[in-house]
């Protein structure tokens, strides 16, 4: 071992029992405060909701620790353990070209991981979701998803992980430059296939049909400056209990999705107010700033890949018997992650300051009331936890705490009244 193995350990083992210690937190703060509905909720949620929420809660919080210990355990095999170094052996053994041989290796390790994370994703969907009530999915459309899904990582992902290996090996000293350059390309391009292409062959998109809402919708459209592709109903109900509301697609290609879950749950001006803080993310930039952030963030990281690609000490520190592009852009993959544990908290901060700012805006184009309403509703039907551990929800949380956004939303709606 070297000073990068110490070095790597010990961040592994600190982001390891800080998550661990908030998961903690979490599951007593929220069993702690079961029995009591918080006052800006009493009247609106009763006790029983209140405590299948908190029960859920805590059922999911264990199986986060769990996976947790399972993906820290992963990552030690594969590298300290010496398992990628046999996986690169066996991918060397059975294919010659290098870059293929590459391709094979992470295509590999995405899909054991994958395979590894499966019973947990199955306990998930069919002990706890089907426990509380959540869970519509058919074991037949479960698999049905999975290969679906992994066929997609095939055909997407070879090609992805091919052209960069290449660009890693053709494009000389500033090759990280160039394979920043792809990888933006693929995302946007990505994001504008999603909607049309992909998204459909797992749910069915099917444009709005009440007149009367869609009508006061596109009104709010207009009123925000939002020119869509259209207003759809997906099919959420089939697997699952749970709704929500989101835009997708870029530049001509947006559309409005619901899930037809939550337009069972929500009145007109419910649904019209949850729209308007969907689009106020689009009028107060958000997106567009998350999107040059996480270009930044690339680069950022394209670049450390360089630069760590030439420092043998990165390759030994991690067990390494070989260097090629393949395991040096594996291991960053893999590695990478642990080192960004600390900084979750500084996302979350920023996130939940454009969720209010969201809520802001839709409170001048909608009625706050009616969007204090909905997330009532949203909270009770999702079964959300109206007490989270505040530090835990600073930590991991993109929105902010129930009660702290129904206090921003109320105080927002009292000029109005």
């Amino acid at each position: 071992m070297n000073e990068f193995s110490y070095i790597f350990l010990f961040f592994l083992v600190s982001s390891l029992l800080l998550k661990l210690w908030l998961n903690k937190r979490q599951m007593t703060h929220v069993y702690l405060h079961r029995n009591n509905v918080p006052k800006d909720f009493k009247g609106k949620i009763e006790l029983d909701a209140h405590q299948k929420a908190a029960d859920y809660t805590i059922a999911k919080t264990q199986i986060s620790t769990l996976n947790i210990l399972i993906s820290s355990g992963l990552l030690v095999f594969l590298t300290l353990g010496g398992v990628l170094n046999i996986l690169v052996s066996i991918s060397q053994q059975y294919i010659q070209h290098d870059l293929w041989a590459g391709t094979a290796l992470i295509i590999g390790v995405f899909l054991l991981s994958h395979l590894i994370e499966l019973p947990l994703d199955i306990y998930q969907t069919f002990k706890i979701e089907q426990k509380f009530g959540f869970n519509n999915t058919t074991i037949r459309q479960f698999f049905k998803d999975q290969c679906l899904q992994i066929a997609l990582m095939l055909i997407i992902g070879i090609p992805v992980i091919y052209g960069l290996l290449w660009v890693m090996s053709q494009m000389g000293e500033y090759w990280w430059a160039f394979a920043w350059l792809f990888t933006i390309a693929f995302t946007f391009f990505m994001t504008w296939l999603v909607p049309t292409v992909i998204a459909p062959l797992f749910n069915t998109f099917t444009p709005l049909e009440d007149d009367q809402l869609k009508s006061r919708i596109q009104q709010l459209l207009e009123r925000c400056g939002f020119n869509s592709k259209g207003i759809f109903v997906m099919d959420g109900s089939r697997r699952s209990g749970h709704g929500n509301a989101y835009f997708t697609g870029i530049g001509n290609n947006k559309r409005i999705v619901f899930y037809d879950t939550l337009l069972e749950s929500l009145d007109p001006d419910e649904v019209e107010a949850v729209l308007a803080h969907e689009l106020g993310h689009f009028k107060c930039k958000h997106i567009t700033k998350q999107m040059i952030l996480s270009t930044c963030m690339t680069l950022v990281g394209f670049a450390l890949l360089g630069w760590l690609k030439q420092q043998n000490w990165f390759f030994d520190g991690l067990y390494m018997a070989q260097v090629n592009d393949a395991i040096a852009l594996l291991l960053f993959i893999l590695v990478s992650p642990v080192f960004m544990t600390f900084l979750h908290p500084l996302s979350s901060k920023f996130q939940r300051k454009f969720e209010f700012e969201a809520d802001a805006f839709a409170s001048t184009v909608a009625k706050p009331t009616a969007l204090v309403q909905a997330l009532v509703k949203l909270y009770r039907d999702n079964a959300s936890t109206l007490t989270p551990d505040p530090l835990y929800s600073s930590y991991h949380h993109s929105h902010p705490p129930a009660s702290v956004r129904i206090d921003h939303l109320n105080s927002l709606a009292k000029p109005n009244n």
